[in-house]
């Protein structure tokens, strides 16, 4: 099998060093190509592609800008390989990676697979509580972290391999951002394909944002998912409404303190107390307990309310999402 490494990048020359970086140093002992997608940057990495041209098998091109997707897909269809992996500039990538991915498509052949995330020790104490957020069974479940139900996986673009055959057969990434991933892996399983969860195939997932970015992208997450919904009924889950839920009850347990019935809101700082406990055992540091709760809270509150903005326009006031959330929407 060959594999080819898609990489779309925007403006981050430094990140794609550090990623490069980390691909030269693969254990994997056959040939695999890399295809850099420059999606119209201000600041392009052509320069920083080019002193890894002696190391690794890359190609780079140049685009006007139309979106990680369809960036995705652009590289796809230039690529050689028949199988491609697609990861996120932000990403360092671990020497036995494609040894691992080699050996589970050999174990258990499927034609689209998706990998957890990771923290390495050099990240930011930030970087790292963003982490813990994304990643905990208490918070999403584990989904990007790899505890996940393993079957039925969908996968995410940060960390993601398609077969050439699922790609011609979907036609790729849709144009919503962010949502693209999971709105390919349902179109997959209506093609009849199959998504896996690798576990042993992780990346470390710089995340190069701060809290404000970080309520921004979380907010959008929100927004997409009652957009996917009313796209895709059949896989609505009710655990998409928890973090709204999670806000509702938060702002109830404050008003009922007024009637001094303070049980609901005991309830909120038992678990944030618990959020801080294991995110210090974690990460062997209090400070980044204490600000792994802020990425917690950043993260409920930013996805809860987008969640309910979008439910109340899409689902309930049935608005077109392209109407509703325009900037949720690349025109390829």
């Amino acid at each position: 099998m060959y594999f080819s490494l898609i990489i779309p990048v925007y403006n981050r020359p430094d990140e794609v060093d550090e990623l490069l970086e980390s691909l030269s140093k693969l254990n994997y002992k056959e040939d695999f190509e890399i295809v850099i997608v420059e999606d119209g940057s201000a600041i392009r990495c052509e320069d920083v592609v080019h002193q890894y041209q002696n190391k690794l098998s890359i190609s780079y091109y140049y685009k006007e800008n139309s979106g990680p997707g369809d960036s995705r897909n652009y590289g796809m269809k230039v690529a050689k390989g028949d199988y491609f992996i697609i990861f996120d500039s932000d990403c360092i990538i671990p020497a036995e990676y494609l040894t691992e991915v080699d050996k589970a498509l050999k174990t258990h052949y499927v034609d689209c697979f998706g990998g957890p995330d990771r923290a390495l020790d050099s990240f930011s104490d930030i970087q790292k509580a963003i982490n813990f957020a994304m990643t905990s069974f208490l918070t999403t479940g584990g989904i990007r972290g790899g505890s996940e139900k393993i079957d039925k996986f969908q996968p995410r673009s940060f960390n993601m391999g398609i077969s050439r055959k699922a790609f011609e057969a979907s036609n790729g990434f849709g144009n919503i951002h962010p949502g693209e991933d999971p709105d390919l892996s349902i179109r997959l399983w209506d093609l009849g394909f199959e998504t896996k969860l690798f576990p042993a195939a992780y990346v470390y997932h710089k995340r190069r944002i701060d809290w404000d970015k970080f309520s921004v992208q979380v907010n959008k997450f929100g927004k997409a998912r009652p957009i996917l919904n009313s796209w895709y009924p059949k896989y609505n889950k009710l655990t998409f409404f928890f973090p709204s839920v999670f806000i509702i009850g938060l702002a109830l347990s404050v008003a009922l303190l007024i009637f001094t019935y303070d049980l609901l809101a005991k309830l909120y700082c038992v678990y944030f107390f618990i959020i801080f406990l294991v995110s210090t055992v974690q990460n062997k540091s209090i400070k980044i307990g204490y600000l792994s709760v802020t990425a917690v809270w950043k993260q409920f509150l930013g996805y809860g309310m987008g969640f309910l903005e979008s439910y109340i326009k899409i689902i309930i006031l049935k608005k077109k999402p392209e109407e509703a959330f325009p900037y949720l929407f690349f025109k390829n």
